[in-house]
């Protein structure tokens, strides 16, 4: 299928409804960005999703977006409750990757000349890299628990506060989960791996606030210029991954069976309304409590490091969650569609939740503000909090981008690497890193990804969401 892109304004591109799209394609993109965007197949992947059952109003992308597993990573689809359906590839092998961002009380220049035994510190107490296993040990009863309770669990077994509950998408908990659904292979894998990092562009970051854009909205989210924050990107590691695997086999059988035509054979799914589909989504709310319990036990443990390697009180840290969001997931929820209010099944694929002030979801101390909405870089280049805005439930259902996406693959990012000692460069530009993995560092480095600048205007633009602060790197740990 050749892809033809209708500009609407400076950050919207149309791709107009073909041959067998139900619903035409909405990309947020700038003219720049737009030429990484090109090079990839992702712009086909948008179209593929637009010919799925029951699909609303739009097939989406952000900025951030670039070829994935059936779905375009940055995609965004509404599924109706009746004829719609639910998809892994559209929710991605890694289910609930998100960010956690923690505040501190602390100064850039009290951390500054601790940072390199701070890093070592995290990097010795915070299990890292592929298959790495966490100082937890599960058994199966309390596998179960984890994946029914999510975060609820971690508080419950002395892991962080209550009101890390209200700084949760969710509260950490995501309802339907049922472990009568997942498979002995998924339960293995996940009885070791809880409170681990993981590998790739997973990360724990410790960075500084290095720019304000709204006073208002930062002093809310209790953001300050020079201040030290801590940044978690991970998620529902090999348990997750197992419980994608798992069902895209079945909904791949099915395919054959019932001879689907479909573009993109990685883009089976099941019905909402049939009993694989609800499995499915029971199943994958499982690997979401578990990512969240995942995150808040490492929260958890980075705050027991600081104190110790700082040698501090909890008051004078002052460690405190801000936020955690999701980036992997579908989720039943309320959006308006030709005005009246329905049940649609969101999928985010490497995309993240932005509701705007007021909205119904959001707990008190943002229903104001609206949700802060967590943008990480990677290693070299910045993050950026925002706070979610109402153009994104008139036009994305409720989501933005959820960081800068690829321009390089892993092998072309080694490949680019070359001789280049990548350690070298960011202690040149500050930072210091220490990595688990031998190509690590070179599969992440900057240059693989765009200009997270660049991303973060157009969804500002686009009225997706409405810049807070800007976060420096100081020093990260990667599997």
């Amino acid at each position: 299928m050749e892809i033809t892109l209708e500009k609407l304004d400076d950050c919207r591109w149309l791709i107009p409804k073909t041959g067998k799209m139900r619903v035409p394609g909405l990309v947020f993109s700038s003219q720049d960005l737009l030429k990484d965007i090109e090079k990839d197949q992702s712009l086909l992947q948008v179209a593929n999703v637009a010919t799925l059952p029951g699909i609303v109003k739009h097939s989406l992308a952000m900025p951030d977006m670039h070829w994935g597993y059936g779905f375009p990573i940055g995609g965004v689809a509404a599924f109706g409750m009746e004829e719609g359906i639910v998809s892994p590839g559209g929710v991605g092998y890694d289910i609930n990757c998100g960010c956690r961002l923690m505040t501190t009380l602390l100064q850039v220049n009290e951390v500054k000349p601790l940072l390199k035994h701070l890093i070592s510190s995290l990097f010795n107490h915070i299990p890292t890299g592929v298959g790495s296993k966490g100082l937890l040990r599960l058994s199966k009863a309390d596998e179960a628990k984890v994946a029914e309770q999510g975060s609820a669990w971690a508080i419950k077994n002395g892991y962080g506060q209550p009101e890390d509950l209200e700084r949760t998408e969710d509260r950490g908990t995501m309802e339907g989960a049922d472990s009568r659904f997942l498979s002995d292979r998924a339960i293995k894998r996940g009885l070791e791996q809880l409170g681990t990092l993981g590998s790739g562009n997973h990360f724990l970051e410790i960075q500084v606030v290095d720019q304000i854009f709204d006073p208002r909205l930062a002093q809310a989210f209790r953001l300050f210029k020079g201040q030290i924050t801590v940044m978690i990107h991970s998620g529902s590691r090999g348990f997750g991954h197992q419980i994608c695997d798992d069902f895209l086999k079945e909904m791949a059988e099915q395919v054959s069976v019932k001879g689907l035509d479909l573009p993109d054979r990685q883009l089976a799914y099941a019905q909402l309304n049939s009993d694989l589909g609800r499995k499915y989504l029971a199943a994958m709310s499982c690997a979401a409590n578990y990512a969240w319990a995942n995150r808040q036990v490492l929260m958890h443990w980075t705050h027991e490091t600081f104190l110790h390697a700082l040698s501090t009180s909890p008051g004078e840290l002052g460690m405190s969650l801000l936020y955690d969001v999701s980036h992997n997931i579908a989720k039943i929820e309320r959006h308006k569609v030709e005005g009246e209010e329905t049940s649609l099944c969101v999928h985010r694929k490497g995309a993240t939740r932005s509701l705007p002030p007021g909205h119904p979801d959001l707990p008190e101390i943002y229903f104001h503000t609206g949700q802060p909405v967590l943008i990480p870089g990677d290693m070299g280049t910045s993050s950026f909090v925002l706070a979610g805005a109402q153009g994104s439930m008139n036009q994305s259902f409720g989501s933005t981008c959820h960081g800068a996406g690829r321009v390089l693959s892993r092998s072309k990012a080694i490949k680019m690497a070359k001789g280049r000692a990548i350690h070298r460069e960011l202690a040149d530009k500050g930072i210091y890193v220490q990595s688990r993995g031998k190509t690590t560092l070179k599969e992440e480095m900057p240059d693989a990804y765009k200009d997270i600048s660049q991303v973060v205007d157009v969804v500002e633009q686009a009225g997706l969401a409405k810049k807070v602060a800007r976060l420096s790197p100081l020093g990260v740990i990667k599997g």
